[in-house]
């Protein structure tokens, strides 16, 4: 009896061996799970890479590009803001400093030496007016001595970073009461007919002319350097700014272009605002920059040098007098004085026809000019007294040289000193205006860099974000 097997479906140990049976099929069974293997492995490693190699790779692709662009160009907008503010707001802060501090404690040094030889010269004119001196004299010396005193305070208020300075304004400060003292035991003396008298103010005006002038004049000169150097320190233009301005205004133009290509569209909106925000800066800098420059020149050139120079001409005067009327105090030493006197009033006279001749210069020339004519007046007055004095006529030469006569030397000098302060205030009021000129021009140009700068950062934004949002 035969017995009949299902017909059915094979079962799985039919499959099996079906499958085993046909070593093709067992062939693409191993390379599928080989390969599904290698899948799995690659989809492990994807998962498994740093953050790092995927931005790198995203950089590659179109929107990566345009997101590194505009952060770039977002930072750099930012950056030249705020370099640009920076740097103007800090030379506008210098030529502030130069108008409020600078300048006045060197007007002050001036002051203070000036002063000190006014008094000396004053001093030796209230002594060989014999007995009491004139109100005038007394009132003469007194005044000096305090403003000396007023203006030694304010010099030695500002930064003192020269340790030869604050040497000097020691010096000053202990020698000065020093001085006072001497002139006054010479006074008191002169008055009892005492012939010490005349020592002790030999002795106060050694103390005066080699001690306490230097040192004054060596103050002036140091304060004076601080706006003396005005042209170097402020005419240089700021090519920092200028160059990262321009470089900033290149890469706009470059990436609005390249934007366009990509885009297919002529023109963004937002980066043309940058663009133009930026030029607005770059004109803004650049006219302010180019009239900073030329007031702070015209301040050098109209202010600082010729006070300097007109400074340095009303101290010699203020030695010559001294000279002049210490000569007939000091009758033994009358003779060096002389010529102590004659090449002072020389050399003002060089430098007074320099400044005359130096068209240039158009601030205090009349003033110069009053100085010449007056000087020559007091040359001629001196010769009287000098000759006077040669043939013993002492109380002649005293007439000449401290009287109340229109043509003596005490009337010319004055004349000499009174033109050479006037022009010393005209070529000062020049430097400040100038300078303040130069503050001024450039005086809003750091806030509006800035806000300029931060504008252009946020329609460069504006301008990316619809660009960037086109690959979503």
């Amino acid at each position: 009896m035969r017995v009949r097997r299902p017909t059915g479906p094979p079962g799985r140990a039919a499959r099996i061996r079906a499958a085993t049976a046909d070593p093709r099929l067992t062939v693409a069974a191993g390379r599928a799970a080989v390969l599904n293997q290698r899948e799995l492995l690659l989809l492990a490693r994807e998962r498994s890479q740093s953050p790092l190699v995927s931005m790198r790779q995203f950089a590659t692709t179109t929107p990566g590009k345009l997101i590194i662009i505009c952060l770039l160009l977002v930072i750099s907008c930012i950056t030249f803001g705020w370099y640009s503010s920076y740097s103007l707001d800090h030379r506008t802060k210098l030529l502030q400093d130069t108008i409020n501090s600078a300048e006045p404690i060197a007007e002050s040094s001036q002051v203070l030496y000036s002063s000190l030889s006014i008094a000396d010269a004053a001093a030796n004119s209230s002594f060989i007016s014999g007995g009491l001196a004139p109100q005038d004299l007394r009132d003469r010396y007194s005044t000096a001595i305090a403003t000396a005193a007023q203006a030694l305070v304010h010099s030695a208020s500002g930064t003192i970073e020269n340790p030869q300075t604050q040497s000097d304004l020691n010096v000053l400060a202990a020698q000065l009461p020093v001085y006072t003292g001497l002139v006054e035991t010479a006074r008191t003396n002169n008055r009892l007919a005492n012939p010490v008298g005349s020592a002790y103010l030999g002795e106060a005006s050694n103390l005066m002319q080699s001690v306490i002038l230097p040192a004054a004049e060596r103050v002036y000169e140091q304060r004076s350097a601080a706006i003396s150097d005005t042209k170097n320190n402020f005419t240089r233009p700021l090519w920092g700014v200028y160059i990262s301005v321009t470089l900033l205004l290149l890469a706009l133009l470059a990436t609005h272009r390249y934007v366009a290509r990509r885009s297919r569209r002529l023109i963004n909106i937002g980066l043309l605002v940058a663009i133009v925000a930026i030029v607005v800066s770059l004109l803004w800098v650049l006219i302010g920059g180019v009239l900073s420059v030329s007031s702070t020149s015209e301040a050098e050139n109209s202010g600082a040098r010729p006070l300097h120079d007109l400074t340095t001409i009303r101290n010699l005067t203020q030695q010559a007098r001294s000279d002049e009327t210490l000569a007939l105090a000091r009758l033994g030493d009358e003779g060096s004085l002389d010529s102590s006197y004659t090449q002072a009033t020389s050399q003002i006279n060089e430098l007074l026809k320099a400044y005359h001749d130096n068209r240039s210069q158009t601030e205090g020339q009349d003033a110069v000019d009053n100085a010449i004519s007056a000087l020559t007046r007091w040359q001629n007055a001196h010769g009287q007294m000098v000759e006077r004095s040669n043939v013993g006529d002492f109380v002649g030469a005293i007439s000449w040289a401290v009287g109340d006569r229109p043509d003596g030397s005490a009337a010319a000098y004055s004349d000499v000193d009174e033109a050479l302060t006037q022009g010393i205030a005209e070529t000062r009021s020049a430097f400040r205006d100038d300078v303040n000129t130069a503050r001024v021009v450039l005086g809003f140009a750091g806030t509006g860099v800035l806000v300029l700068g931060i504008l252009a950062a946020l329609a460069t934004a504006v301008g990316f974000y619809p660009r960037i949002r086109e690959y979503r």
